[in-house]
């Protein structure tokens, strides 16, 4: 299959990225083999790409394709074929991230700084090893202190000449204007439910109902989908949201309902800790030469501190991406009571719960359902300013109460 092949929704952007892989092939190819490069004032063809859309739309897998197109090594390029063949070593390697010419950065933290940012800055401005091209893929550019940023700006200001940097972003506006005036932008847009459904089914074999009330259920965000058409605790994680509305006719339903949605986003971050945490520090352990009796030579504990802040650190974002997750789905849970009091007749995204839908869009008139859509947007601002998630949460179950 072709890299592109899960890149879904997205004809323009997939155009734009052949067209460039294209024209990078032939500039390399002009260097090797000494035959006239191509204009490059006509080229589509940059070393700095900014891609920005929608959670769910493929960022990410739109910037892993363009990674792996740059390199294609499939012989049928010669012929006049598009790089990106996804069978080469070039294209396989790059895919399945053992290439050793493909850098994919991605977070579990709140923040990138600027330590891990000068170490992917040196290996920029290394040449490729076997590859065509040096290609670093930062995933959460978003998440780039400002530090950080300003020591990027530098090597996206004057990269080697074989090295093409791609990040990916929500928005424009979560990267440094310096940044972003010096990358090509593209826009990726949410894929529609059908489009992500076909996928799940092709690539996955999940069965093409559950799959459309998946992606229907996530309004196109295809990670979630999966996780949802294939998880039994993200289904149950999801049917205790959509619960919530019906919970908050007191305050003291209102604050045992917060209380629960906190709970819960805590025990994911400390499941997710208990997978990883035990054998992130034996792993260390190891590596720093323990006894069998488990104690640690001389001038290690600053290491072991340094891990032990790190999964502090990636506990406090798992927690904060749990409860965005689930603010997602009630914002969809009252974006379709909307449709129901507009009698709009678009397909509802949370068609299962049709019957709590229904009382709640009879029982409020619209404007009162876009004061609580409003609540829960002001909650996940709340948040993002790091104010007590427990806090937040009560004040917005408050606020769906009052409407």
């Amino acid at each position: 299959m072709a890299v592109w092949d899960d890149l879904v929704g997205q004809d323009r952007v997939q155009s734009q990225l052949a067209s460039a892989a294209r024209d990078a092939d032939a500039l390399v190819t002009a260097a090797a083999t000494g035959v006239p490069a191509p204009d490059v004032s006509r080229s589509t063809m940059t070393h700095a790409w900014l891609f920005t859309g929608p959670p769910g739309s493929g960022r990410s897998t739109a910037a892993r394709a363009f990674a792996a197109a740059l390199q294609c090594v499939s012989p049928d390029r010669a012929l006049g074929g598009a790089p990106g063949c996804g069978f080469c070593d070039g294209c396989h390697t790059a895919m399945i991230g053992s290439h050793a010419d493909v850098q994919v950065i991605r977070t579990d933290l709140l923040s990138i700084g600027v330590k891990e940012t000068r170490d992917l800055v040196r290996r920029a401005q290394l040449s490729p090893a076997t590859g065509r091209w040096q290609v670093i893929v930062l995933e959460d550019a978003d998440r780039l202190t400002e530090g950080a940023g300003n020591v990027l700006l530098k090597a996206v200001e004057e990269p080697a000449p074989r090295t093409v940097w791609l990040l990916c972003a929500p928005s424009l506006e979560d990267v440094l204007p310096t940044i972003r005036s010096r990358c090509r932008h593209l826009t990726l847009r949410t894929p529609p439910v059908e489009a992500v459904a076909d996928l799940l089914v092709r690539r996955d074999g999940i069965d093409p109902q559950v799959a459309l009330a998946a992606s229907r259920a996530t309004q196109g965000h295809i990670g979630r989908a999966r996780r949802l058409a294939t998880d039994e605790r993200t289904k149950a994680r999801r049917a205790t949201v959509l619960k919530l509305p019906l919970r908050v006719d007191d305050i003291g339903g209102c604050l045992k309902a917060a209380q629960e949605l906190v709970d819960a986003a805590s025990d994911d971050a400390k499941q997710m800790a208990e997978e990883v945490d035990a054998k992130e520090t034996e792993d260390l352990k190891t590596a720093l030469g323990a006894s069998a009796g488990g104690r640690m030579p001389r001038g290690t504990a600053g290491a072991m501190k340094e891990l032990e802040d790190r999964q502090k650190r990636r506990k406090t974002r798992t927690q904060r991406d749990s409860l965005d997750l689930a603010l997602t789905d009630l914002t969809g849970f009252y974006r379709d009571v909307l449709a129901l009091q507009f009698r709009s007749g678009v397909p509802l995204s949370n068609e299962d719960v049709r019957d709590a839908l229904d009382r709640i869009a009879r029982a409020s008139g619209p404007e009162r359902t876009l004061r609580r859509i409003e609540a829960i947007t002001a909650c996940r601002r709340a948040l993002d300013r790091n104010v007590a998630p427990l806090l937040a949460v009560e004040a917005m179950t408050v606020a769906l109460r009052a409407g």
